[in-house]
C-alpha cells in the first residue's frame, strides 16, 4: 500500500484526467460542467486530459475544447468520438492506452489524479471510484462507499438519522413491492400528508422527481421516477427555504470547512419547484449568497453540514442541502458529492463567497486529491 502523496518530477506538471459525460441521465449536465472546467482550469499548474464517456459506456480521448460541450436552450451536448481510450487496473501502471480505428494501440503516459465530473449513476454512486481504487489512482471526491451510499437517497437517510440528523418523513417503494401491489405499495404515502414529490432513489439533477398534490397523480409519478430508477422514494413535502452548505474536506489532519450559506428561490409562476429547466435552461431560479438567516441558523447549518459530511465519510467536496422552515426547524434534505459545478452552480457559489473563486476551487480540489491515500484508507 502507498499512502504516500503522488510522487511528482520537478520538470513536469501533474497530469489531469478530466471524466465527463458517463451513461446517466445526466450526462449532458456533465458535459456542460466539464466546459466551464476545462476553460478555468490552471493550465500553468497542470496538464490537462479531456477524457468523455459516451452514453453508451466507451471511453474517448476528447479536444481540449469547452465550446461543444456548452449546454444551452439550443444546445445540448454529448460526448461522441472513435478515439478510444483504456485505463489499466494494473496499480504498477497508471498510464492509458488510446486506440484509435487501423491504428496500433499507443500510451498516453501515467495520469496523476483523476477529476470526474460525472453525476448520478455510473460515475458519482462508487461504481467509477471502485476502477480507480483498483489501479490505485488518485481522484478527486469521496470512495466508493460515501459515493454509493450518498447517492442512494434511502441509505442517506438511514446513516443521518443513525447520526441524529433530522431527516423528513418519507415512504421507500422497491420494485419488487411495485410489482407485487402498487395499490398496497401506495397504501402508506397518504400518511405523509400533501403535497409529496416523489424521486428516483438514486439520480440527480431532477430527472423523475414529480410533485403531486393528490392521489390520483401518486401512480403516474410513481411510473415517472421508476423510468431512472426502480427504487423510488415517496417524501413529504416540507415547507421552508431550500438553503445550502457547500463542505471542502481540510489539508491533512485538519477538519472539513463549511462556506457560507446560499438560498435558491424559483420565481413564483414559473416552475413548482427547483426542476432541470429551471437550474440549467431558464432565468426563474435565483440564487442568493450569503442567505438572509439568523446568525445562529447560519452557524447551525455550517456545523451539521460538517457532521454529515463526517458522518457519511465523504472526502473532498461535498453540498449539504436543507430546508429551513418557518417555525425555526432545520431538516436534512441530502447530500450531493459531486455537487454541480459550473461556474453559476451553486457549490461554486458559496465557496466564491468565501473568497475562493472558480479557479482557485478547482486547485484546491485537485491538490487535496493528490494528498490521499492509496489502497485501503
Amino acid at each position: 500500500m502507498n499512502s504516500q502523496p503522488a510522487p511528482q518530477s520537478s520538470d513536469r506538471k501533474p497530469v489531469v484526467a478530466l471524466v465527463f459525460g458517463g451513461r446517466s441521465s445526466e450526462h449532458v449536465v456533465s458535459c456542460a460542467t466539464a466546459a466551464s472546467v476545462l476553460r478555468a482550469i490552471d493550465r500553468d499548474k497542470f496538464d490537462v486530459l479531456p477524457i468523455g464517456i459516451t452514453q453508451q459506456g466507451g471511453w474517448v480521448l476528447m479536444a481540449d475544447d469547452p465550446e461543444p460541450l456548452q449546454l444551452t436552450a439550443s444546445h445540448t451536448p454529448s460526448v461522441q468520438g472513435s478515439t478510444e481510450v483504456l485505463l489499466s487496473a494494473d496499480p504498477a501502471r497508471r498510464g492509458l492506452t488510446v486506440r484509435e480505428p487501423g491504428e496500433v494501440p499507443r500510451e498516453l503516459g501515467d495520469v496523476d489524479v483523476v477529476f470526474p465530473l460525472l453525476h448520478g449513476p455510473f460515475g458519482e454512486d462508487g461504481t467509477i471510484q471502485g476502477l480507480f481504487e483498483l489501479s490505485d489512482t488518485r481522484y478527486v471526491g469521496s470512495g466508493v462507499s460515501a459515493s454509493a451510499v450518498m447517492m442512494d437517497k434511502h441509505l442517506m437517510k438511514v446513516v443521518f438519522r443513525a447520526a441524529g440528523l433530522p431527516v423528513g418523513p418519507y415512504v421507500l417503494i422497491t420494485d419488487k413491492e411495485w410489482q407485487r401491489d402498487k395499490g398496497a405499495a401506495m397504501d402508506p404515502v397518504a400518511a405523509l400528508g400533501w403535497p409529496v414529490f416523489v424521486k428516483p432513489a438514486r439520480a440527480g439533477s431532477s430527472f423523475g422527481v414529480s410533485r403531486v398534490d393528490s392521489q390520483d397523480g401518486l401512480e403516474a409519478a410513481i411510473e415517472q421516477a421508476r423510468r431512472f430508477d426502480p427504487k423510488v422514494l415517496v417524501e413529504a413535502g416540507i415547507v421552508g427555504r431550500e438553503v445550502e452548505c457547500g463542505i471542502l474536506e481540510g489539508r491533512g489532519s485538519r477538519p472539513p470547512r463549511a462556506s457560507q450559506i446560499g438560498e435558491i428561490t424559483v420565481t413564483e409562476g414559473t416552475h413548482t419547484f427547483y426542476d432541470f429547466e429551471s437550474k440549467y435552461l431558464d432565468d426563474s431560479a435565483s440564487l442568493t449568497c450569503p442567505a438572509d438567516l439568523p446568525d445562529d441558523i447560519a452557524q447551525q447549518i455550517r456545523e451539521q453540514s460538517i457532521r454529515a459530511f463526517e458522518a457519511a465519510g465523504c472526502e473532498g467536496l461535498a453540498r449539504v442541502d436543507w430546508f429551513y422552515s418557518p417555525d425555526g426547524t432545520l431538516t436534512l434534505n441530502e447530500i450531493n458529492t459531486m455537487p454541480g459545478f459550473t461556474p453559476s452552480s451553486m457549490y461554486p457559489r458559496v465557496w466564491d463567497a468565501e473568497g475562493v473563486d472558480y479557479a482557485s476551487l478547482i486547485t484546491e480540489l485537485i491538490e487535496l486529491a493528490l494528498q490521499r491515500r492509496v489502497g485501503l484508507r
